[in-house]
Order: C-alpha cells, then structure tokens, then sequence
C-alpha cells in the first residue's frame, strides 16, 4: 500500500537552509507543509520562494510552535485520505532528510506509535542543549515510568490514527511537544525512537527557543505530577505534628494524619495529576489498599528511628516520607490511575 508521506515544518523566521531542505524532501517523496508563524511583512519575499515548493499556512501574528503544529496537523486531517504518515521537522536545517525517511519507515512499521528522531548527543554539543535534554528526560522517566532519550527532539513521526489525539493535547510554544511526550505515555500509546544525526548549525544560534519562559512553561508540565504528593505531604507533616502536640503519641498522630492527607492526594491525583478515566471505586480501593500498607511500612520506620536510633521524631518523619515518595508515585502510576496496560517503548 502506498502511504503518503508528509512532512509538516513550523517556521518562524527560517534561514535560507530550509529552502535546500524542501527541495530534499520533495526529491525524497515528501509533501510539505510550511506553517509561516507570523515571521512578519520582511519575510513575504522568502515564503513566496517557499510556496513554490510547498504548502504554506500563514498566522498573522507569532502563536508559537504548538500552536503552529497543531494548525498544520487540522490542515491535514481536512484535506489527505489516510493512510498516511506525518514527519515533523525543525525549520532550520538540523534535521536530515535521510534521518526523516527513518523515522517515516520506523512509523509504517509500527503505525499506532509515537517514532522519535533522537539524537545520540555525541561530539560538539552546546552544553544548554545537552543539559537541558538530560534534565528533562530525567524527570520524565520519573514521571511517566518510560524511558526516552531524547524528550526535544522536534524529529517526530506518526500516522493518521493519533491526529485527533495529538489535536487535542494542551500547549501553545515548545511545552506542546513535552506534553505530547506525558499525554501519549499517560494514554499507553507506544513510543518508538529511532537514532539520527546530531547537528547543530552555529551553536544552534537559529533556535528561537527561550532558555526562561520556555522552559518554565516545559518543566512546569512535567512538575506537576509531583506538585499533588508535595501538598499530601505538607497537610501530612502539618496534621502530624498538631496531633502530636496533642496526643503526644507518634503512632496515633501519624495515621490521624495520614487518613486525611491520603483523602486530599487521592483526590488531587484522580482528577489533576493522572487524570483517570478508572471507575471511582475501584482506583480507591486500589489507593487506600496502597494508602494502608504504606502507613504501616510509614510507621514502622517512624518508630524504628525514634525509638531505636534516637533520631528527632520531625525530622524522621521527613526523612520517611521522602523515601516512601517515589514509591508510592510509581505504583499510583503504573497501578492505581493507569488508564490501560501499557507497552510504551521498544
């Protein structure tokens, strides 16, 4: 079966590179579609050049990335029959078009997958980018429990069958692709990642994203994951201690305390954090059953340092409920406000 072969490119001021890139693309079998985001009257010239190579939507003013994407992928939703694959790429050249027919290959095979373009970040690498990668991909395995190696890639391929999903995901700027990387993982959709090239063109000094805001808007995405456990945690301690001061008794502070900071996290989590779509009964009986055996366990190491190593009963309950932390989010995960089994990685 012969399945179309789209390449969708947001560009805001481009260089002359993405010129030679269309021709590439085309000589390759690829459609283009250029969403122009509001580069400005001085850049009419260029997009006349362009639209003689591809397909170019204009926003009036700059609406940032997702948006951008998300405006091309509506596009294509409305005017292609499926099958047919969607390769995004970066504007300014960095992407190979080599590296684009992997990943489209990659998606034929596997049309129900997320396949990411990652870059192997090996030789001269501008330290931001490699930091920022690494942190990031971090916090999103502790978050999503999925392991990818390169969460900014802007070398993303898919088919037709998760438009409508990708359509509705959140974000406006450079958040939308992390937060396609969360809503996918979240919904088990599988994500693929095929290696390319690592290039960057002058240090990546072509790259309009914005090292503050953009990275406030990216990481505030991910951290909200673990924003639901934090407040569980403060009315935890705060509850732990005005019970304390006024039963004197450890244990039975500590459980008052957790019946209702486990209330409060269940809710937070249900509804903000995992959004599940689980029956009600049946993710609290999974949560307190978790809720319960953690108090014990919670308790036990309470005590034991208290009691057994002297420890100041304040600062071990921090230091338990700091170890417990990542446990128990990784269970709520994978257990509790799972939407269905996953099989995310190959």
């Amino acid at each position: 079966m012969n399945i179309a072969k789209i390449a969708l490119i947001p560009a805001y001021m481009p260089t002359e590179a993405l010129l030679g890139m269309l021709d590439e693309l085309e000589a390759s079998g690829f459609e283009s579609i250029v969403i122009n985001d509001g580069s400005g009257n001085v850049f009419d010239e260029f997009f006349e050049k362009v639209q003689q190579k591809a397909v170019v939507i204009s926003h009036p003013e700059n609406l940032g990335k997702g948006v951008a994407l998300k405006t091309g992928l509506t596009y294509i939703a409305g005017h292609y029959i499926t099958p047919y694959v969607v390769i995004t790429l970066d504007a300014d050249g960095q992407h190979l078009v080599s590296d684009a027919q992997k990943v489209y290959d990659a998606v034929c095979g596997c049309p129900d997958a997320l396949v990411l373009g990652s870059r192997e970040f090996t030789g001269n690498i501008p330290l931001k980018s490699k930091l920022g990668n690494n942190i990031t991909k971090v916090v999103y395995r502790l978050a999503t429990g999925v392991r990818v190696s390169d969460t900014q890639t802007g070398l993303r391929g898919f088919s037709d069958r998760l438009i409508k999903r990708l359509l509705q995901i959140q974000g406006e700027r450079y958040e939308y692709e992390t937060n396609m990387l969360m809503s996918l993982a979240r919904d088990g959709v599988r994500i693929v990642e095929v290696p390319i090239q690592t290039i960057y063109i002058d240090g990546n000094s072509s790259s309009h994203f914005d090292p503050i805001g953009d990275s406030v808007r990216i990481y505030k995405e991910i951290l909200k994951f673990s924003a639901s456990s934090l407040a569980g945690f403060f009315a935890d301690y705060l509850l732990f201690v005005v019970f304390d001061l006024i039963s004197g008794s450890v244990v039975l502070s500590n459980v008052s305390a957790r019946v209702f900071s486990s209330a409060l996290n269940f809710t937070l989590n249900r509804r903000f954090v995992f959004k599940s779509e689980k029956k009600l009964l049946s993710s609290a009986l999974q949560y307190f059953a978790l809720a319960v055996f953690i108090l014990i366990v919670n308790t036990a190491l309470i005590s034991v340092l208290t009691v057994n190593i002297g420890i100041n009963k304040y600062a071990a309950k921090i230091i338990v409920e700091c170890v417990m932390f990542l446990f128990s989010f990784t269970v709520q995960r994978a257990l509790v406000f799972c939407k269905k089994e996953k099989n995310n990685h190959a």
